[in-house]
């Protein structure tokens, strides 16, 4: 297991680090947190990193405050103290940090730019979530904008502004409007990646630093491939 934590650590790409937060760009297939499959999750991988990097004797402490779907990528920041964990989940769940995400879709968007509003509703079985134009039993409103920022032959890539944090939101949305997600075969894409993973990329992170209070803003650089590179 020890040889599998380091040959994912050698390929860690660390954003931001300092005494109180690290951050890093998830890869595709990446979880952030242990699940049932057992793979060892990203939170271990950085764990190890912190362990040899500073050489530190003993467990290493350090705090999940957020997570991306598996196969997409991108801006995962975790805590290093408790401290830091308490204020950056409230941060989080408050909804005072910017998330800029990057999708390659499948279709034009009907408008070059949009805020489009729907009410999601998940079903827990297939880990799935629709989205109505109108409001339903159990549903949560979900408001996003985005904007096409580059057309390529067969795809578009947009600039995506979440106003709220549901379940798959980005990805039911973008199919409500009949522009599925590169890759992503359970919410309408016709054909799947060979990495598994979809053309989402978590791209931008500002937020007030939980402990020096200073502006952080984080870009992610996206993922090597031809669509990504084409993209750039």
């Amino acid at each position: 297991m020890s040889s599998k934590i380091i040959s994912n650590k050698e390929n860690l790409q660390v954003l931001y680090e300092d005494n109180h937060i690290i951050a890093v760009n998830k890869r595709v297939g990446d979880i952030v947190q242990g699940d049932k499959t057992g793979d060892i999750p990203l939170s271990e991988v950085v764990k190890q990193y912190i362990s040899e990097k500073y050489n530190k004797p003993g467990a290493v402490y350090l705090g999940v405050v957020h997570r991306l779907d598996r196969p997409t990528s991108g801006i995962v920041v975790f805590a290093r103290t408790s401290k830091a964990l308490s204020r950056l989940n409230k941060l989080f769940s408050e909804r005072k940090t910017q998330k800029t995400y990057w999708a390659i879709v499948k279709n034009s968007p009907p408008k070059p730019s949009d805020t489009l509003t729907h009410y999601l509703k998940r079903n827990p079985k297939q880990n799935k979530s629709y989205a109505y134009k109108n409001e339903i039993p159990d549903s949560k409103k979900a408001i996003l904008d985005y904007q096409v920022i580059k057309k390529l032959d067969r795809y578009s890539l947009l600039e995506i502004d979440l106003k709220t944090g549901r379940h798959h939101q980005i990805r039911s949305q973008l199919t409500a409007i009949g522009c599925p997600i590169k890759g992503d075969l359970k919410y309408g894409f016709d054909r799947s990646n060979k990495d598994g993973g979809i053309h989402l990329h978590s791209r931008k992170l500002s937020f007030i630093h939980p402990v020096k209070k200073e502006d952080i803003t984080l870009v992610a650089p996206t993922p090597s491939d031809v669509v990504w590179e084409a993209c750039n």
